[in-house]
């Protein structure tokens, strides 16, 4: 009779104990159970089982199978059964770590610009209306084409590594400047230019590096959602919102701009 809980388990010897059973006095041996000491064992051995501690994103649930805790973040969340297909699985971790990237590198840009708008070192848009803003060096029409063949490109290369790891870090597959890059593996290259400081040239054992990225990159993500909402409810940035924020802040919270918006 096994006790259980989660779903790795590791056997454990047990040391010696009695206690009280249904009113009698019961020993518990290492490995089993008998009437009183020095009998021998009954033929029901009682098996204790520890689990093994595993992070979830609902403590006391059980991940689904595909999820074995081996990605990076991987805290058994998937309630749609999305990664249940290992090819589709596959794709869905590496379109989270992009847009973990960009949602980085967005809210970081958001946040940088507001402050300078704010403070009014510079004399910048709103991050919501940059996209309208007319270059003097080139034409808005440029611009979006010059974005899509760049962009395009590498995408198409990263596409390509993905389908087929490691062919993009042969000689002469990019432009002759792919010892700069660098591949580590699907998702993650590294070289000089990707990888300056060097953090992570092991990528097999960077277990860590990946989880501190994943992490910041999610967290990111629904910064950006909340930049998101507060643009359309408050049509400002996020700097003037913190700033109105604690020039009252018991009177200028969420609940009550939420309110007044509706009213």
């Amino acid at each position: 009779m096994a006790v259980s809980v989660g779903k790795v388990f590791l056997a454990q010897p047990c040391t010696s104990a009695s206690f009280i059973a249904n009113g009698k006095h019961v020993h518990r041996s290492s490995f089993g159970f008998s009437a009183k000491p020095g009998a021998a064992p009954s033929r029901h051995s009682w098996t204790v089982v520890r689990a093994q501690e595993r992070p979830t994103w609902l403590p006391g649930l059980d991940p689904p199978p595909y999820l074995n805790g081996t990605l990076a973040g991987d805290y058994g969340f998937d309630p749609l059964g999305l990664g249940e297909d290992p090819e589709s699985l596959k794709w869905f971790v590496q379109a989270e770590l992009v847009h973990c990237r960009f949602a980085m590198a967005g809210v970081a840009g958001i946040l940088f610009t507001d402050l300078l708008r704010v403070t009014g070192i510079s004399n910048l848009p709103v991050w919501y209306e940059a996209g309208a803003v007319k270059f003097g060096f080139a034409s808005t029409k440029t611009l979006f084409i010059v974005q899509m063949i760049l962009m395009g490109f590498v995408e198409t290369k990263r596409y390509m590594d993905i389908v087929n790891p490691g062919s993009q870090a042969e000689e002469g597959s990019f432009l002759g400047i792919e010892a700069a890059f660098e591949g580590l593996e699907p998702g993650y290259p590294g070289g000089p230019i990707l990888n300056p400081l060097g953090l992570a040239k092991d990528i097999k054992n960077a277990h860590d590096w990946k989880l501190k990225e994943i992490k910041n990159g999610r967290l990111a993500m629904i910064a950006m959602l909340g930049i998101f909402v507060q643009a359309s409810v408050t049509h400002a940035g996020p700097i003037d919102n913190l700033v109105e924020h604690l020039s009252n802040p018991w009177h200028k919270t969420i609940v009550q701009t939420l309110a007044n918006s509706g009213s």
